[in-house]
């Protein structure tokens, strides 16, 4: 049984690794970001869909909203055998919420394992990011470009800059993150849930240290970039 959250600032690869996570243990990569972008896509009319607009300028959404969303995919059959959580909680209400959720489902956590990475590569990696509105592909202009200039690989679709990496949403993003997601280290660590890994590497090298932190056999690890113990972060 697998049940993970995935912390980390904006652009620090919870996307790709939820992604491989999901691929290889066989469960639902719940996405809090994708689940709004959807809401945004297909119901325009709808109450959520007006209250998922604040995404566009970078903020979040309120919690209720947010607990909502993320509680009814957990919900669904699949998701029974395990999950990975890839941007919620995003703040201490919804970690409580999120607790509340899986006490009554007589749920627990595996691990949440937080991905840590300069500020400065975070937003190198944020202003060259594009997206295919079609399929949710993600490219960089610089470290993963799309075989055809603006054009997605998997679809044909035109590659797009997300509102939210935008250079002024991405500042906003990432002061949201310093004060209401941050504290999330020290919530899970008291719980002794927390492993911390260095996302500041290739896919494939992130990924073998994220596995190593999560699979039962593994050793528990709570490093981070450049060596030492994440207690100097909090």
């Amino acid at each position: 049984m697998h049940r993970i959250v995935l912390l980390g600032p904006p652009g620090a690869g919870k996307g790709t690794q939820g992604t491989l996570l999901s691929e290889r243990w066989g469960v639902p990569h719940v996405a809090s970001g994708e689940i709004l972008r959807r809401a945004l896509a297909d119901d325009k009319d709808t109450e959520l869909a007006r209250t998922a607009q604040t995404i566009k300028q970078g903020n979040f959404i309120p919690d209720a909203v947010a607990n909502a969303l993320v509680f009814r995919e957990l919900d669904r059959p699949e998701a029974a055998g395990g999950f990975v959580l890839d941007g919620y909680p995003r703040d201490v209400a919804q970690a409580e919420a999120l607790e509340d959720y899986l006490r009554q489902k007589a749920w627990t956590l595996d691990a949440v394992v937080a991905l840590l990475i300069e500020e400065q590569a975070l937003v190198a990696r944020l202003m060259g990011r594009l997206t295919c509105p079609r399929c949710g592909e993600s490219y960089h202009v610089r470290s993963a470009p799309p075989l055809k200039e603006g054009v997605c690989d998997k679809c044909g679709a035109a590659l797009v800059v997300r509102d939210d990496d935008q250079p002024e949403r991405v500042r906003t993003r990432l002061a949201l993150y310093h004060q209401k997601t941050e504290p999330l280290i020290a919530f899970y660590r008291e719980r002794g849930l927390l492993r911390t890994v260095d996302g500041s590497g290739a896919e494939d090298t992130v990924f073998a240290a994220v596995r190593d932190a999560v699979e039962p056999d593994a050793p528990e690890r709570d490093t981070v970039p450049g060596g030492g113990h994440s207690e100097t972060l909090v």
